[in-house]
């Protein structure tokens, strides 16, 4: 069984932000109750598609995840208990620090996609850039315009 990348945003947003490792939990918990395992890969999907961010707390270590600027969380079947089970608290991500990973994320990406000449990626991205700049505080106009440009030339 697969998620999609709102679900498993819905996952996250019932915690407000997961570690890798709780997030992995909270997954195999779901795969366990829906009797069908959940791939890893679902969580790199959700990060690929901006639906999660992966950033540094300013008040913990470790690598916590968040729901991003493309997600519309959903709450998949079976994880309304996740909160019951899991041995988290509920945690309020700083969004000045998403929004820096974000668009870290966001800049490797596009350096990627047109070094790849990746015109599909490319145009996702574009879509992207106009969701990350109404969910944080960036201007992605240059990197825009190096998206248009790539596209222009293909």
């Amino acid at each position: 069984m697969t998620l999609s990348p709102d679900e498993v945003a819905g996952v996250v947003d019932l915690f407000g932000a997961l570690t890798h490792a709780e997030l992995a939990t909270a997954l195999e918990e779901l795969g366990y109750r829906r009797d069908e395992p959940i791939p890893d890969s679902d969580v790199r999907a959700a990060v690929d598609a901006y639906a999660l961010v992966a950033y540094e707390p300013v008040d913990a270590a470790g690598e916590r995840l968040a729901v991003g600027p493309a997600a519309f969380p959903t709450l998949p079947e079976g994880a309304e208990d996740l909160p019951h089970i899991l041995d988290v608290d509920a945690r309020a991500p700083n969004r000045a620090a998403l929004a820096t990973a974000a668009e870290r994320q966001f800049r490797a990406d596009v350096a990627r996609a047109v070094d790849a000449g990746d015109a599909e990626r490319i145009r996702r991205l574009l879509d992207v850039s106009y969701d990350l700049e109404a969910w944080g505080d960036v201007n992605l106009a240059a990197l825009r315009d190096r998206l248009d440009e790539a596209l222009a030339t293909d």
